[in-house]
Parts: C-alpha cells; sequence; structure tokens
C-alpha cells in the first residue's frame, strides 16, 4: 500500500512544542507510536494521537476501496510535518500604561504512515 497522509490545521499548540512530541514518533511503527503518545506528558501528545488515528483510518479506508487487507499497526510513521499556523494576538496591560503583545500560536500537522518496505525502499534510494 501507498503512503496514506492525514493533515490537522490551526491546532492551538505552538509548533516548536507539537515538534518535541512529533520527534519521538517518527520512524517508528504505528502500535508503538500509540503508546509513546499515551505516556507522553505534553500538551500536544492528545493532538498528535488524534491524527495519527485519523491517518490510520484513511489507511484502512482505502483499503476497503481496493478490497485489501492491511494490518495497520504494522504500518510505520514516514514523516510528520510541523509548521507554524497564524497568530492570534492578543495584548496584555503592562506597567506605566503600556500594552505587551501576546502571541497566541497556532500550528499545523501532516503525517504519512506506509508500509514498513516502503520506507526501506525510501532510506535505499536517499543512499
Amino acid at each position: 500500500m501507498a503512503q496514506v497522509i492525514a493533515r490537522a490545521r490551526y491546532l492551538r499548540v505552538s509548533a516548536r512544542k507539537m515538534r518535541l512530541v512529533a520527534d519521538q514518533i517518527r520512524n517508528k511503527r504505528v502500535a508503538e507510536a500509540r503508546g509513546i503518545l499515551r505516556y507522553t506528558v505534553k500538551g500536544a501528545a492528545p493532538l498528535l494521537a488524534k491524527v495519527l488515528a485519523a491517518a490510520v483510518a484513511n489507511a484502512e479506508h482505502a483499503a476497503t476501496e481496493r478490497r485489501e487487507r492491511i494490518d495497520t499497526d504494522e504500518m510505520v510513521v514516514q514523516r510528520v510535518l510541523v509548521n507554524g499556523g497564524p497568530m492570534l494576538v492578543r495584548f496584555q496591560a503592562a506597567p506605566r500604561g503600556r500594552a505587551l503583545r501576546v502571541r497566541r500560536r497556532s500550528s499545523h500537522v501532516e503525517l504519512w504512515i506506509g508500509d514498513a518496505a516502503g520506507t526501506a525502499a525510501a532510506d535505499a534510494a536517499k543512499a
């Protein structure tokens, strides 16, 4: 089976914090990535778990359309791309009548999962 993509946009976590969690699950099997996300104590972990669940659901749906059987737990998280989204700008009162800008950051996430064999072929092509 080819790669399957799931996207989540406008997540209310900064991209920098999201990348810390995304780095933990990159190149891991889906079952292992689920376990890592379940026990990671970061605010971004449940959000990435939802994106991973969406990618698995997309893979299962694509397989049923092709009338194939797949084991999604054996698939590998091939790529996780975390980009910054738009910022909500708020102002907070500061001393001496000034105002400070508060940036509420957001992020966009794309997660690719695919076969373990596809990952080995991609690694061989890079080398």
